[in-house]
């Protein structure tokens, strides 16, 4: 079945007769709002009269201070019972989100740290040990036996005598 197509005549009118009624329900809407800011002006905010005497002016800043400070007092809770409810609501979504399972990790971004101040980030300024671990390493002396002394010959000899290295042999000499 073929839709039945309008002509543009017939669309061109049907828009402008929406565009009006709009335009009449925005016009009645701005009337509405300008009558409740007045009446509630009427009922919040008495017609100012200015006293003549300084006791009747002193009375009436006191009267405004007071009235300021119960506006305060009002405003200053509801705003703490907003920020409650925005925590309930943003605990809430957490909750969904880990009740529906689909929530995503970050990716981390990778640090090269060294043992120390990763335990330092860990234990805070309660880490004192240091983790030199070659510092807690078995020192092992290195046995030279007199046979591979004797095996090498008269020529290094030579070359330890011509470079001065006396004091290195001397220390091998030493430990046999």
């Amino acid at each position: 079945m073929s839709e039945k197509k309008m002509s543009s005549s017939r669309k061109h009118h049907l828009k402008s007769l929406m565009l009006s009624i709009a335009k009449g329900l925005l016009e009645e809407e701005e009337r509405e709002r300008e009558e409740e800011r007045s009446r509630y002006m009427s009922e919040n905010c008495p017609a100012l009269s200015v006293p003549s005497s300084t006791q009747e002016l002193q009375e009436l800043c006191r009267e405004i201070h007071h009235k300021i400070d119960v506006v305060d007092e009002e405003r200053y809770d509801l705003e703490m019972k907003v920020n409650k409810s925005n925590k309930e609501i943003e605990d809430l979504k957490i909750k969904v989100q880990d009740l529906m399972g689909k929530f995503k990790k970050p990716v981390l971004k990778k640090v090269r740290m060294s043992a120390d101040a990763m335990l330092k980030a860990l234990l805070g300024s309660k880490h004192t040990v240091n983790l030199d671990l070659r510092a807690n390493l078995k020192q092992v002396k290195k046995e030279v036996k007199e046979e591979e002394l004797r095996d090498v010959g008269d020529w290094r000899k030579n070359i330890e005598d011509k470079s001065g290295m006396d004091g290195r042999k001397k220390m091998f000499e030493a430990e046999t």
